[in-house]
């Protein structure tokens, strides 16, 4: 498919002046147009970019019935010269199919993917900012609209691609609680798919963790709480020593691809990395005797994100402030890849 085949109804006026884009509260301000493809008869049909806007669905629409819904999200960042890069969108690409796939959702063609998101992108260029730090948020997802309350895989579907313009993500300082009851996934389950039901089912122990005054939770394995595993919304990593130790990747735990990148730049810059099972009694016996330096969260829309503390069983651990961290290393050179301010070594950025 090429963009010719995509219908494209522009806006009749933007709104682009009466956004105060030095004050942007991170997903509520959207672009002036969406990408939109429906699915039925057994294919997708021809897609389509319109004026941003609500959509019709009916209330029995099985996505609100069944949860047949994912997502990704991704960024594009505008470099000094106004160009537009996205990072790895490869990667997001294969990994909304994948989690659809775990959801009997059918898969989505590559074509009309890159082909809508690039032509997307280009019309609503004047919404991305220049400078480290700002982006474009892009948020493409794909619900199950047929109207049948049966408990059966749906037979339409709508596939959407939405944009945000987003400023640097500031989370103040974060702490966090080891869990010890609650668990994010199961063996078996869809841990590793950016399904929309993961998400809702965090929000309760969030919250209550929020009410002991922390930010997050590390999730712990759902058969033994002994292991670490995730971050809230984001990969972990933990610095003991001078060795970076992540979880590795199963069917409970998400394939970040901030974290896959950062493990690379790991390597490169001659860092250890382990990536194997992380206890917590490890974690706590490395806070005790002053080893563990580091534990930071990644993920696409804070990039790096470090921990100052956190709590489990009652006890609560401080962590060191470094000049050096690994964190500020990694989110730098990561960040000069994406914004085109250095070399790009892996082949990570597209433009657009």
């Amino acid at each position: 498919m090429s963009t010719s085949n995509i219908q494209i109804v522009p806006i009749s006026q933007s709104k682009i002046n009466t956004v105060d884009f030095d004050n942007l509260v991170f997903g509520t301000v959207f672009t002036d147009h969406m990408f939109e493809c429906e699915y039925k008869d057994g294919k997708w049909q021809t897609p389509v970019i319109k004026p941003y806007g609500d959509i019709t669905i009916s209330p029995s629409a099985r996505v609100f019935h069944y949860g047949q819904a994912v997502f990704e999200g991704m960024k594009a960042y505008k470099d000094e010269n106004d160009d537009v890069f996205l990072f790895r969108p490869d990667e997001n690409f294969k990994r909304i199919n994948k989690s659809s796939a775990r959801l009997a959702i059918p898969e989505f063609p590559e074509d009309y993917f890159f082909d809508g998101l690039k032509e997307l992108l280009n019309i609503d260029k004047d919404w991305i900012k220049k400078g480290v730090g700002n982006s474009m948020y892009i948020r493409p997802f794909v619900v199950a609209t047929q109207p049948a309350i049966s408990a059966s895989p749906a037979e339409e579907y709508k596939f959407m691609i939405i944009l945000s313009p987003a400023q640097a993500y500031y989370a103040g300082e974060v702490r966090v609680l080891f869990a010890e009851k609650y668990s994010r996934a199961a063996d078996g389950g869809v841990g590793f798919a950016k399904a929309a039901g993961n998400y809702a089912a965090q929000f309760y122990p969030t919250k209550l963790a929020h009410e002991k005054g922390f930010q997050q939770i590390i999730w712990t394995d759902a058969s033994s709480h002994e292991y670490l595993e995730e971050a809230g919304t984001m990969n972990i990593f933990f610095r003991v020593g001078d060795t970076l130790l992540t979880a590795p990747n199963n069917d409970r735990i998400l394939d970040g691809i901030t974290r896959k990148s950062l493990i690379q730049i790991a390597k490169d810059n001659g860092i250890d990395v382990e990536i194997r099972r992380i206890s917590v009694a490890e974690i706590k016996d490395a806070a005790r005797k002053g080893e563990l330096k580091e534990i930071f969260g990644s993920g696409t829309a804070t990039v790096v994100n470090p921990i100052i503390g956190f709590s489990h069983g009652g006890e609560e651990f401080d962590l060191p402030k470094l000049d050096d961290s690994y964190a500020s290393l990694f989110k730098e050179k990561l960040m000069n890849i994406q914004y085109n301010i250095s070399e790009d070594p892996y082949g990570w950025r597209m433009k657009i």
